[in-house]
């Protein structure tokens, strides 16, 4: 039985959740794992018609039968892990049973508080964070003064833990910001209200995770943010601070790279991306506002509307690259209906130059002008097809095009955003 990966293969925003959901309801799906970021992700469901979002809590937390899994390389808000939990508790949602890594470590209420500060200090040089202490949180653990969960259940540990950070922090934040400083106390008695609900939740997620690849059982990794917004291999420094790409995966989880036998990239049928940053093909025009209004195109973390542009084979080549793509999952292709023709970028010019791979500097992606080709649209409804062969022969045909011209086969296609409405490309 495999272990697969699902992630983002644009800026985020794909679909994953759809993805995530899809499988698990098509095949048996033991765990459901997260493995990278904070509640600063979101994925949206669709079950029986009606709207369930997700930021911390894996996707498969709707999927009965199923574990959930945070594993190690996730940073961890208790409070957003509960106020999620009581929020689908509080909707009748039977949710699945969860695990959470002891060595996943914790947002604290100053992390937040450092990276809302920090982004307004940095005015017109504003990363575009969602200011709910993911950055700070990872700065920690690679400073080596985290909390991890485990700290939350040893109270003179997490004590001296919280003290070390904000020995600096306080002095940056009433010396540089002007701000008042945070009491280690108030820090510590608000953890520790966490720890009797935490408790039963807390293990060795990668033993866990290990033992049930030996048994034979079904393992779905699901990703949060996406390769663009890796800290090493995406926008930079227009990205999260974690490695959402395949490979962090691998570490995120505790799990080793001969493991994974299945890596699926969700991508849209055109692009969006969410904050600062270089994005070649953005529209600014009436389609641009077009593809915003027709796709829905609000973030499900931060509310923000998200920049629209056409789809980007350069992007698609990359992150097949990067991930080492067994298959692409083509979400929202319905959004495209209207269109009569529909450009899509297959290289970039660069100082009058054709370029078909990904810039190697930030400079060069930043002066990229997109090289469009131009498919026939299909101007029909196809939200009701069920089946590939049920799409207009124009929309069959540009779901070939994209496949050939990405890296990787296309596997399924979104037509919607219902469960009904996905489309099985190669089976």
């Amino acid at each position: 039985m495999p272990a697969i990966v699902v992630l983002g293969a644009q800026w985020g925003d794909e679909g994953k959740g759809k993805a995530t959901d899809l499988l698990a309801t098509t095949d048996t799906i033991d765990f459901v794992v997260r493995t990278s970021g904070g509640h600063n992700a979101g994925h949206t469901i669709v079950v029986n018609g009606e709207k369930f979002a997700t930021h911390l809590l894996p996707s498969g937390i709707l999927t009965p039968g199923a574990t959930s899994v945070i594993a190690n390389g996730v940073v961890v808000s208790p409070e957003a892990l509960f106020r999620e939990l009581d929020s689908l508790i509080e909707r009748g949602v039977q949710v699945a049973e969860l695990k959470v890594s002891a060595n996943a470590h914790v947002i604290a209420s100053y992390h937040a508080t450092m990276d809302k500060v920090t982004e307004r200090f940095l005015g017109k040089n504003q990363i575009g964070t969602t200011g709910r202490g993911i950055g700070p949180a990872y700065a920690d653990k690679i400073n080596r003064v985290g909390v991890r969960i485990a700290d939350l259940f040893d109270e003179k540990i997490l004590r001296e833990k919280i003290e070390a950070a904000l020995d600096v922090r306080n002095h940056l934040l009433t010396k540089v910001y002007n701000r008042r400083a945070i009491e280690v106390d108030a820090v510590v008695e608000e953890l520790l209200s966490y720890t009797e609900r935490l408790r039963p939740m807390v293990c060795d997620t990668s033993l866990l995770l290990n033992r049930a690849l030996d048994d034979g059982r079904t393992v779905l990794f699901e990703g949060a943010q996406a390769t663009m917004l890796d800290v090493d291999h995406g926008t930079y420094p227009f990205v999260t601070s974690s490695n959402p790409v395949a490979g962090g995966v691998c570490v995120g989880a505790g799990v080793g790279p001969t493991r994974i036998d299945r890596v699926i990239g969700v991508i849209k049928a055109y692009t969006t991306r969410v904050g600062s940053g270089p994005f070649p093909t953005e529209l600014f025009d009436q389609d641009g506002i077009e593809l915003q209004r027709i796709g829905g195109e609000i973030g499900v973390s931060t509310g923000r509307t998200r920049r629209c542009g056409w789809y980007d084979a350069v992007i698609a080549r990359y992150a097949s690259r990067v991930n080492g793509l067994t298959e692409f999952f083509l979400t929202k292709l319905d959004v495209l209906d209207s269109w009569e023709r529909i450009p899509v970028c297959v290289a970039y010019e660069i100082d009058g130059e054709r370029v078909d791979e990904m810039p190697m500097t930030q400079t060069e992606f930043h002066h990229a002008k997109p090289v469009y080709e131009f498919f026939d649209g299909w101007q029909t409804d196809i939200s009701g097809c069920r089946s590939f062969d049920d799409l207009p022969a124009n929309a069959q045909a540009y779901v070939k095009a994209l496949e050939d011209i990405s890296g990787a086969p296309i596997w399924g296609v979104g037509v919607g955003p219902g469960r009904e409405q996905t489309l099985t490309v190669h089976d």
